[in-house]
């Protein structure tokens, strides 16, 4: 897999944690750094621990389904970028809370990571060495959320659904992508 579609795979993983990065900046009255370091951090770190969690599961189921791993890995990134897609129409109630609380954040990074271990799961159905996505996820997580906080800040609600979606359909353009390539191959 190239790195270019890791990227792509990174940011539309980090799309989840910069829309409630947005939706955390929208609650923070007084801004400081350290609030969005703090915000990123949390969700940069279970980021990239998500897609190791799944690789390393994925590693050993991979023996038992080699002959269907494309389709896995095109079930697995199709499902969650679905399930972002419909999650960008939906309309929930605001949300109330300290965004910087530690619980909350706990709770929010996990909510905001599970995609992740889907997407580690399938590089693992690909035989794909996990260094590289892992650190790529949690920088590019860290840095989408740091923006996030700093945009929600400033701006508001108005870009966090579109977000969302964004990210739903580049992760099924990538599931397609691979589906393909292994197809054709």
């Amino acid at each position: 897999m190239s790195i270019t579609t890791i990227i792509f795979i990174a940011i539309a993983l980090a799309m989840d944690a910069f829309a409630v990065s947005i939706a955390s900046g929208v609650t923070i009255k007084k801004l400081q750094i350290s609030h969005a370091l703090t915000i990123g951090a949390w969700f940069g770190i279970f980021q990239a621990l998500m897609p190791l969690i799944g690789w390393l599961c994925g590693i050993k189921l991979r023996i038992y389904i080699t002959e269907v791993d494309h389709w896995i890995a095109f079930g697995l990134l199709a499902f969650v970028g679905g399930k972002m897609i419909y999650e960008s129409f939906q309309l929930e109630p605001e949300k109330k809370g300290n965004p910087l609380d530690v619980y909350l954040l706990f709770v929010l990074s996990i909510a905001t990571s599970i995609d992740a271990l889907a997407a580690g799961l399938s590089f693992a159905m690909l035989e794909i060495s996990i260094v590289m996505p892992v650190v790529l996820i949690g920088l590019i997580t860290f840095f989408m959320s740091v923006v996030g906080v700093w945009i929600g800040n400033r701006c508001g609600h108005l870009f966090e659904r579109k977000i969302e979606l964004i990210g739903g359909i580049l992760l099924i353009a990538i599931g397609f992508k691979i589906l393909i390539s292994h197809l054709l191959a």
